[in-house]
């Protein structure tokens, strides 16, 4: 298993001036298994790094993008070269929105400050996006998880998403012969972090025990605190071995914060090294050190007589030093491994579904239409659950809109309260894998959102077969139903060429309408048909007839078609008075014709077509198509006719007309590719394969 790690930018991961993150991955990422396959990337200025596999990614200042997009960005053009199986970001939530693209690999994000402190966490929906988009999140204190969860319902359940990964230090044998009689305050030296409490305080102590000495590690260039004493000594920055080496000799160590510390790398450290540790009562620090001494009252009368207590009393400083010392775990190793085990577990879940060998648990929510007694049976959601259960997947169905219509009732006036029950009840108790959604409008976000809490794990998918173009019909009604539940999902699939859209949809893909052997299986071109052209369109599908007053463009273009070629045999339906066909009605008038007009509403975008296509091409009709869907990407002039308008429309019409020998071969030849290339077999499977990230056996012409 590979692991790429994202500092924050301009984090500064080597020996000069590190900081707390920088120390926290060198330190784990060194004692991790997973070390030879780990990854660390940040931005640093001509600098040696703590470890041999940091990658650097130079940036240069965008006036047009942010820096932390251009840096995630140009992280992820570096990373795909080592192709990781997790990504971890470490103390930048706002990073996760520019990895939405990224497929098939684990995000881990930690935090080392206050989550309502930081960009990308500070408001409820932040936080509420973070869970549905990172498989975990570590905090580097239970004060800091906490914090996460303000405001945030359910939050028990949630929690089980997210761990508690404390800092950690190096484990020494100390001798406390050595320990001297030395008060140490290391940190910022600002009144948030108590430095002007402190300073007030040790000037006191030294003046009345002067066999005692103070030190001071840090600095601050914005805030002017100047304390001096003949033995205090001031040190300003000092790296952090040589901290550590101090905190050996170090008898008493004082971390007095007046903010909120998420967490308190120094009274851990401090703990570790032996030393007598008093702290404020604030944020993460109580955490840091079992054995701490906690201010009651955070000023100097309270913190001089902490101290001086211990000074007066060495059996009561050797015992907190001890304890301290003692009770101490938070070593490199013991972070190291609670790391190590969350990245196990997704290598666990990875090899069971090796072992399922790709045989999933489905749960297909679309309408099945069961309410219409089998009119409205050969549709797209039947193909693929057709397809689903062929290739030996578990399907259970959840017909949408019939649950809706058999639901109504006084408590559940539309019927949904009973819909969505239903899909949470049924996800708890079949445990799906995946959920694929199909034009499942009437199931609530929300809903959603449960069933991902209930398990993080489970895949969210959708298909949806409705035209996309701005210059198609119901244009932004048709956007806002595939925009609505993207960020709960993990990928959409779509009749269009996504990349032809105006509206770009986050892990979207193109899949061709899936045609059925079970349903596909007439062979028109073996057979003298009564008609030429078959045209078929309904203005409503559930209303089953035609609607008064209702049109489109179709119906100008089909009359102008027919005025032009009178000697041309038309079987039209769904217009001029003549009502829709369904079923196995369908089935018997499709038979008649030789040709068939493949003509969606709107105009023509790449790739996209009604799945009437799939009952022309599928049935051995000769098919013809505009030549702007560019679907003669799959499909040669031998297995479909491609026409440029109307007047190429006509004159092809008539030219197969009278060539029937050439035309049946080509219908057979587009039948054949169809089935072969675009079958429910396939096009599921393709769902699948993106979902879970595996190759499929079949080749895939229109990936």
């Amino acid at each position: 298993m590979k692991i790429s790690v994202l500092l924050p930018y301009k984090e500064n991961f080597s020996p000069n001036n590190a900081g707390a993150v920088s120390l926290f991955v060198k330190h784990t990422i060194e004692n991790s298994k997973f070390f030879e396959n780990s990854y660390v990337f940040g931005n640093m200025q001509k600098q040696k790094p703590f470890l041999k596999n940091y990658i650097n990614i130079e940036l240069k200042k965008s006036l047009i993008q942010s820096n932390s997009k251009n840096y995630v960005a140009n992280f992820l053009k570096k990373e795909k070269n080592i192709n990781s199986d997790i990504i971890e970001i470490h103390n930048r939530p706002n990073y996760i929105k520019y990895l939405e693209k990224i497929q098939n690999k684990k995000l881990i994000l930690y935090f080392h400050n206050d989550p309502l402190s930081m960009n990308g966490s500070k408001s409820t929906n932040d936080r509420i996006y973070l869970l549905n988009k990172i498989d975990k999140i570590l905090f580097n204190s239970e004060w800091s998880q906490e914090r996460f969860f303000i405001g945030i319902d359910n939050k028990n359940l949630l929690k089980q998403k997210t761990s508690i990964c404390y800092q950690s230090t190096g484990r020494v044998k100390i001798n406390f012969k050595n320990k001297k009689k030395l008060i140490s305050f290391i940190g910022k030296l600002n009144s948030a972090k108590g430095y002007d409490i402190f300073g007030k305080t040790i000037i006191k102590i030294l003046n009345k025990h002067s066999d005692w000495k103070g030190i001071v590690i840090g600095e601050e260039p914005r805030e002017k605190l100047n304390f001096e004493h003949k033995n205090l000594n001031v040190r300003g920055y000092t790296k952090h071995e040589d901290v550590l080496n101090i905190l050996n000799k170090v008898s008493i160590s004082v971390v007095c914060s007046r903010w909120e510390e998420p967490f308190g790398r120094t009274s851990l450290e401090a703990a570790s090294r032996g030393c007598a540790v008093i702290i404020s009562n604030r944020g993460g620090l109580p955490e840091t050190a079992k054995n701490a001494i906690i201010l009651k009252s955070l000023n100097t009368n309270d913190l001089y007589e902490h101290i001086e207590d211990l000074i007066l009393n060495h059996n009561k400083l050797k015992k907190f030093q001890i304890l301290n010392y003692k009770n101490f775990k938070f070593d490199h190793n013991y972070i190291s491994n609670i790391i190590d085990k969350i990245r196990s577990a997704f290598i666990v879940n990875n090899t069971l579904i090796i072992k399922k060998e790709r045989s999933f648990k489905i749960m297909h929510i679309t309408n099945f239409n069961e309410r219409f007694d089998g009119r409205l049976h050969y549709n797209t959601g039947r193909r693929l659950n057709n397809g689903f259960i062929r290739n030996g997947h578990n399907v259970l169905s959840i017909s949408d809109r019939d649950i809706i219509h058999n639901n109504k009732s006084i408590k559940d006036m539309s019927g949904r309260i009973t819909l969505q029950k239903k899909i949470v009840d049924t996800f708890k108790n079949f445990k799906p894998d995946i959920v694929i959604l199909g034009h499942a409008d009437r199931v609530k976000n929300d809903t959603l959102q449960i069933m991902k809490e209930i398990n993080s794990s489970t895949k969210f998918s959708q298909w949806f077969l409705d035209p996309l173009s701005k210059y198609g019909p119901d244009h932004e009604n048709n956007t806002r139903r595939i925009l609505d539940k993207v960020k709960l999902l993990d990928n959409t699939f779509l009749t269009t060429d996504p990349s032809a859209l105006q509206i770009k949809i986050p892990n979207s893909f193109f899949m061709p309408n899936p045609a059925d052997k079970s349903f596909e299986v007439l062979n028109n071109y073996n057979k003298n048909c009564a008609y030429d052209v078959f045209f078929a369109m309904s203005h409503g599908v559930h209303r089953g007839q035609l609607k008064s007053g209702k049109g489109d463009d179709r119906e100008n273009f089909i009359n102008k078609l027919i005025k032009l070629n009178k000697n041309i045999k038309f079987d039209v339906y769904g217009m001029n008075n003549v009502q829709p066909i369904w079923a196995d009605q369908f089935i018997k008038k499709i038979s008649n014709s030789y040709m068939g007009l493949n003509l969606s509403r709107g105009k023509p975008i790449k790739y996209y077509s009604s799945d009437r296509i799939v009952q022309l091409v599928g049935n051995g009709l000769l098919t013809f198509i505009d030549k702007n869907t560019y679907l003669s990407d799959f499909f040669t002039s031998d297995e479909l006719i491609f026409y440029k308008n109307l007047s190429d429309l006509s004159y092809k019409l008539n030219k197969y007309k009278k060539d029937k020998k050439k035309g049946k071969q080509i219908a057979r030849q587009g039948k054949i590719k169809y089935l072969k290339y675009f079958n429910s077999d396939i096009v599921s499977e393709y769902i699948l394969s993106k979902s879970f990230d595996f190759k499929l056996k079949k080749q895939v012409i229109w990936s």
